[in-house]
């Protein structure tokens, strides 16, 4: 087998040939999912993967040693060892803010290149995820998937809680890499984690923390600069609008320009409303349809793909392109709020399958449970949105945040916790320090990208 470096070497070739020529296969994914866009036609059903689960049981907390921090919970991870060689390499998908089976399904990269490495392939399930809650500009963890230590209690209170954090999602990694490379006789072999979003930040900390564990890692979209005010906080909003200038300034407008349309609309017609939203039910408040219109967009801008995808929902390709022609095309006398309501329900219905639109109650079939509570100890990425945005102006109140959180949970935010563990300001000279063998990739237009 050839050294180590020029196996290395190899490697990142091929990931930029790769990512060149297959972009349908990499998916960038966004750290937090609105609950609304996961769900299928209502139907919880596990997709057919190549993988076979296996459950790892794991130490609750790694870093201390009492009594309780010995109790088991068994982690859920995938295995494929078709390609596989004894003593290649092994490539680890570091996972993300839901159910691993999901992942795996939309994630045909590895499988792309396992063949030529005669690589494992290995997809962890976290015992977190990561969200955005749009709006309220907060971020959070909560277990997901089958990997929850407490079962139905995991995210009862902060005694539970308390142990969900990215350093105790990094160490069950370790633990189970060592573990599995120990099983198969394979301990030679050089393991490369893979991650997108949220993924994607885990999988460059990892490499940082690591180092001895994994030669390499590949972060997609990975906004691991979105902390401590290292990249402005209009950011991500003014990238999503961004895309949507650049596809038309027409359509920029006219969305721009609805939120006002909407908030016009008195309770007494909230029965129109509905109607014209076509909603399943009555909605309660205009801001379910805010909400509804909000997350379209921001999600369409993040799978905004040069090829039809099926990974939040089924879209066509250059959909940031295919909304804004909807609008551009709609009839002069339709009003703004009807253009954009066509526009969104592209998002939400391009298969054509939905009678009508769930804008309240939405459930949630891939495992995520809640909000805010990662968002009120380390996870403090602060957002806003900026006039140049065609979303409602927002601004952020740390002091507002900090007592929210210290009512819902009883904690405070460490908002300055993740530079301090990871680093982030003068990234550049860090990681040139001691952080080699990471690749960071993601297109001008991800919105996540001016977070890295």
């Amino acid at each position: 087998m050839a050294s180590l470096s020029s196996f290395l070497l190899l490697l990142i070739l091929l990931f930029a040939i790769t990512l060149a020529s297959s972009a349908a296969s990499v998916k960038s994914y966004f750290p937090g999912i609105f609950q609304s866009s996961l769900k299928k036609n209502g139907k919880n059903l596990k997709p057919k993967i190549p993988y076979e689960a296996h459950y790892f049981p794991q130490n609750l907390d790694h870093f201390t040693f009492q009594p309780k921090s010995y109790k088991i919970f068994y982690q859920k991870y995938l295995l494929n060892s078709q390609y596989w060689h004894k003593g290649a390499p092994i490539f680890v998908y570091t996972g993300n803010e839901g159910d691993i089976d999901w992942f795996a399904a939309n994630t045909g990269f590895l499988l792309d290149i396992a063949p030529k490495f005669h690589a494992l392939l290995v997809f962890i399930e976290v015992s977190q995820i990561l969200a955005l809650k749009p709006l309220s500009i907060a971020w959070s963890y909560w277990f997901y998937g089958e990997s929850k230590p407490f079962g139905k209690n995991s995210y009862k209170s902060a005694k539970t809680l308390g142990y969900l954090n990215s350093q105790q999602a990094l160490a069950d990694f370790a633990v189970l890499i060592r573990s599995l490379k120990q099983n198969l006789s394979s301990e030679t072999s050089p393991v490369v984690v893979f991650g997108g979003s949220y993924g994607g930040m885990l999988a460059a900390w990892f490499r940082l923390k690591y180092p001895h564990t994994a030669i390499g890692a590949l972060a997609s979209s990975a906004p691991i600069l979105q902390f401590d005010g290292i990249t402005p906080w209009s950011s991500f909003y003014d990238a999503v609008s961004q895309d949507f200038k650049d596809a038309s300034l027409n359509c920029y407008e006219v969305i721009k320009s609805s939120w006002t349309e909407l908030e016009s609309i008195s309770k007494e017609g909230l029965a129109e409303l509905s109607r014209d939203f076509r909603a399943c039910k009555k909605v309660s408040s205009i801001y379910s349809a805010r909400d509804w219109l909000w997350e379209a967009f921001v999600y369409t801008a993040m799978m905004n793909y040069p090829t039809e995808s099926n990974f939040m929902k089924p879209l066509p390709a250059y959909p940031v392109k295919e909304m804004c022609k909807i609008i551009d095309e709609s009839s002069p006398g339709a009003s703004k709020l009807s253009r954009v309501f066509e526009a969104a329900s592209l998002y939400y219905n391009y298969s054509q399958a939905e009678k009508c639109f769930e804008l309240e109650d939405e459930t949630d079939d891939h495992g995520l449970s809640g909000w805010n509570w990662q968002a009120c100890t380390e996870m403090v990425m602060p957002m806003t949105v900026s006039n140049k945005s065609m979303f409602p102006p927002s601004s952020f109140s740390y002091k507002e945040f900090a007592d929210d959180c210290m009512k819902n949970y009883g904690v405070r935010p460490r908002q300055h916790w993740i530079t301090t563990e990871f680093g982030g300001k003068n990234i550049e000279q860090v990681l040139k320090r001691f952080g080699s063998n990471i690749i960071f990739s993601s297109g001008l237009q991800d919105p996540w990208s001016r977070g890295r």
